[in-house]
């Protein structure tokens, strides 16, 4: 949630970017109307329990034929603080509730929506075929590496198995994304994949697409959709230390995603789906270094996409299809030969101070005093980047080539196609 006091101090900065998202400006009216409401009653309480105290040392000092009738007056005074109380609570409540609602205010990125992103740079070139390329599930399917069918059959539409070699690529792929975080000075985590509902919430993950999240009902839980909620939740109302820098955390888990409103999108192979494995990079840090924090998450892909050998464009992603919780958020998308066009492979987001203030995570700053801390997260590899590794790297008779970064891991040079 946003800061209150930037909020008065800044009504026009978040109209301004209540429309960059294509969202309703008069959000910030109605809050800033609340928050009005909740000052005033908090005043009117407050007087009304400085006159009780007041009026608690008059009683003491009254003689015994006084003191009868201030008792009475005491008791309808004790319930007008009661109802004033009652009064402040409620106004409080319907602050947070407006305050849940209101995005993350959005810094440097292009206005408009999902088709409205820049395009920062082009890394790599397409690779020109002399031959007809397949697709990653023929590839994955002739290689033994991708089982959709049995997958369906077992889970239901956009379940898989990843086979022999194709689990050991995945599981490459994950060991090096794993080996470089850690040489960057990320601690790795595996993390529960199920949370509670105030971690799924603080991270802003259940506005306007929790239908996308699963919800086991009776357990009260929630399955992630990406290892950031847990690891954006392992610090809720914690003082932590960023003394010597910030923080830095990578989670590998396996991920959760019911992919609401994606009927008839990407059904065929792994693009889609509805479980996948992914190394998550989660940053606290004070909001002064959270650019710099988001430009360093954007190199480590940079190096990890550098590394599996695949052509990347990196594009600035507009108000419009960020998520509630970011405040901009670039995005990596490798090209697929077989689609003639380019598919998001990574993501990275800077939250600011968003998540940190509904976590209540703080850091002490040079003088002690508590103040919210930065939050940013950034994927460093996931099970869709098998489709990119796999189609551009393919072969006339079948095969696959390993990128050279990958080879330790699988055990070979070539996938070659099952007899």
């Amino acid at each position: 949630m946003i800061d209150l006091r930037f909020l008065r101090e800044n009504p026009d900065v978040v109209r301004a970017s209540q429309l960059n998202r294509g969202e309703d400006p008069q959000l910030v009216d109605r809050l800033i109307a609340a928050d009005e409401e909740r000052r005033a009653a908090i005043s009117a309480a407050d007087a009304l329990r400085g006159e009780q105290k007041a009026f608690g040392r008059t009683i003491g000092q009254a003689s015994p034929e006084e003191r009868p009738s201030l008792l009475q007056g005491a008791d309808e005074l004790k319930a007008r603080v009661r109802d004033a109380e009652e009064a402040q609570k409620a106004a409080e409540d319907r602050v947070h509730a407006l305050q849940m609602q209101l995005s993350n205010i959005v810094e440097g990125a292009p206005a408009g929506g999902e088709d409205d992103f820049v395009i920062l740079e082009h890394v790599g070139e397409p690779r020109e075929f002399d031959f007809e390329p397949k697709d990653h599930l023929e590839l994955g399917t002739s290689l033994g590496l991708i089982d959709m069918e049995r997958g369906t059959k077992v889970g239901g539409a956009r379940f898989y198995y990843l086979t022999g070699d194709g689990a050991f690529l995945q599981l490459g792929m994950m060991m090096l994304a794993a080996q470089k975080a850690r040489e960057a000075g990320f601690q790795l985590m595996i993390p529960p994949v199920l949370v509670r509902p105030e971690i799924m919430q603080g991270t802003g993950f259940l506005g306007e697409h929790a239908d996308e999240v699963y919800y086991l009902e009776r357990d009260d839980l929630y399955l992630v959709g990406t290892s950031e909620v847990a690891l954006a939740g392992y610090h809720k109302d914690e003082i932590i230390d960023l003394s010597q820098g910030p923080v830095k955390y990578t989670g590998w888990s396996s991920c959760f995603r019911r992919e609401a409103g994606s009927y008839g999108k990407d059904t065929r192979g792994i693009i889609r789906v509805h479980q996948f494995d992914k190394l998550e990079m989660f940053v606290y840090c004070k909001p002064e270094d959270a650019v710099a924090q988001h430009q360093a998450l954007l190199d480590m892909e940079r190096e990890m996409l550098s590394a599996v050998e695949v052509p990347y464009r990196i594009i600035d992603i507009a108000g419009g299809d960020l998520g509630q919780s970011a405040a901009r958020k670039f995005d990596t998308e490798a090209w697929i030969p077989t689609q003639n066009t380019y598919r998001e492979l990574t993501s990275t987001s800077n939250c600011t101070t968003f998540q940190g203030r509904r976590l209540q995570t703080r850091y002490r700053d040079e003088n002690g005093k508590a103040q919210i801390a930065a939050t940013l997260n950034g994927t460093l590899a996931t099970t869709r980047w098998l489709v990119a590794i796999l189609e551009n790297n393919q072969q006339a008779d079948g095969s696959v080539v390993v990128p050279e970064a990958l080879r330790p891991f699988v055990g070979k040079d070539v996938l070659e196609p099952k007899k």
